[in-house]
C-alpha cells in the first residue's frame, strides 16, 4: 500500500517562495510519472506539474515559470519548489502519480498566498 505524506506548505506574502516535499513509502517513485495536484476551495483537484520516469517535465500554464518539480529517486522523495507565489494559488497540495493517482491520497499541505 502506498503512502504519500506532503509537506512545506504555510501562509506566505505574494512575490515568496516556499518548497513542498511529498515522501513516499510503498513505492518506488522511480518507476512511476508523478505529479503535484493542487484543489482550491470550491474547485476540482488539478495537476500543475508532473515528472516522468525519465525526468521530463511538464506543467500547467498558470505556474509554468513559476514552480519547478523535481524528485530524488535516491531517497524517494519528491519536490515542488514555487516562487513568485500568487493568492491564486492558494490551495492543499498534494502529489500521487500521474495521470492515473495511486487509490489513496495523503492529507496534502495547505498553501495560504496573503495579497
Amino acid at each position: 500500500q502506498v503512502q504519500l505524506v506532503e509537506s512545506g506548505g504555510g501562509l506566505v506574502q505574494a512575490g515568496k517562495s516556499l518548497r513542498l516535499t511529498c515522501a513516499a513509502s510503498g513505492s518506488t517513485l522511480r518507476f512511476d510519472s508523478m505529479g503535484w495536484y493542487r484543489q482550491a476551495p470550491g474547485k476540482r483537484r488539478d495537476v500543475v506539474a508532473s515528472i516522468g520516469t525519465s525526468g521530463s517535465t511538464h506543467y500547467a500554464d498558470s505556474v509554468k515559470g513559476r514552480f519547478t518539480i523535481s524528485r530524488d529517486t535516491a531517497k524517494n522523495i519528491m519536490f515542488l519548489q514555487m516562487n513568485s507565489l500568487k493568492p491564486e494559488d492558494t490551495a492543499v497540495y498534494y502529489c500521487n502519480r500521474f495521470p492515473v493517482p495511486y487509490g489513496d491520497w495523503g492529507q496534502g499541505t495547505q498553501v495560504t498566498v496573503s495579497s
